[in-house]
């Protein structure tokens, strides 16, 4: 039996108690906030029996739990993991891993000298038609893919952290985007060249447009543009996707809409995979189960590490108008 503090309890929480809660392996013995009362108000929403915390060491050193569940702010991020993996827990966490890629190297360095374990969560991975393109791309039919390119434009208002942050779309929303893509090719990027923007209208105060290319470890290329505060014509949360092969093509509006082609022989439509957990569900269900058999789930840290450096490396590109290598 998993006994679980819950570090954090935001909206982005629910996605995560949701699951948790209705585990028959799992028990929440805490809920902690530095607002007792965001604390509180979970606690009755999921009628729960636990006890409630402003501090994450408080709850550690009185509550009997071997699992963190870390949905605190980005930037709370590696105080939040480490202070865990230092008491002895192991921690599930949101993505990013953290607020700058030195703070998540250190993260791993700490999972690894404490011998606890830190997943991250990526459930774009869990989607099924990621799933479905991914079967296709690794496939013979189309062949090797050369280019694939993403394209994202919605305008959530959030308030909070988030309309605050200096690189809102690129650092809290892309690491999606781009785990997404080094799921589909199975390779890691070599460079990126990135331009970051904030469109006259945007409330944000950080750059919530982006534009960015990488080049991949196999020679192919990753185009991503994307826009928090888009006027209209609105893609879906997952993104629209194009993906170019040596015989051929795939397109996917990130809906309902999913096609391949070899040729120019016309479009064949692709099925989502209707076999795997999705979302929230799929990725928690993987950390538990790679935590049961002592294996490791695909979004470890150790391999999460690749999607944030490129967030950071693009953010970096941005800065300094220049390309980056990895």
């Amino acid at each position: 039996m998993h006994k679980i503090i819950v570090a954090g309890c935001g909206g982005i929480s629910s996605a995560w108690l949701n699951v948790v809660s209705g585990r028959d392996d799992c028990i929440i013995t805490a809920l902690v906030d530095t607002v007792i009362e965001n604390a509180q108000a979970k606690k009755a929403e999921y009628s729960l029996v636990c006890s409630v915390y402003d501090s994450l060491e408080a709850a550690c050193d009185k509550e009997d739990a071997d699992i963190v569940i870390d949905v605190t702010p980005p930037g709370q991020h590696y105080i939040t993991v480490t202070t865990a993996l230092k008491a002895g827990r192991h921690v599930f966490g949101e993505k990013p891993m953290a607020d700058c890629l030195d703070s998540a190297e250190k993260m791993i360095r700490c999972s690894d000298d404490t011998k606890k374990e830190y997943f991250v969560m990526q459930n774009y991975r869990y989607v099924p038609e990621i799933c479905a393109i991914k079967d296709l791309l690794h496939s013979v039919k189309l062949g090797c893919a050369g280019q694939i390119s993403a394209n994202f434009q919605l305008n959530p208002h959030f308030g909070g952290f988030r309309d605050e942050m200096d690189s809102p779309l690129v650092l809290d929303m892309s690491i999606h985007t781009f785990d997404a893509a080094r799921f589909l090719l199975g390779k890691n990027p070599v460079s990126v060249y990135c331009h970051e923007f904030n469109p006259a209208w945007s409330w944000y105060k950080g750059d919530a447009g982006a534009v960015c290319i990488f080049e991949m470890e196999n020679g192919a290329v990753f185009d991503y543009r994307g826009c928090w505060c888009a006027p209209g014509l609105f893609t879906p949360w997952n993104s629209e996707w194009r993906v170019s092969c040596a015989n051929g093509g795939i397109y996917w509006d990130g809906g309902s809409k999913m096609y391949w082609d070899a040729d120019n022989s016309g479009p064949n439509q692709i099925l989502p995979q209707t076999d795997i957990k999705t979302g929230h569900a799929g990725c928690i269900s993987d950390m538990f189960d790679a935590l049961d058999k002592g294996t490791r789930p695909a979004t470890d840290c150790r391999d999460n590490i690749n999607s944030i450096r490129m967030v950071y490396k693009a953010i970096e590109s941005s800065r300094v108008k220049k390309v980056i290598q990895f």
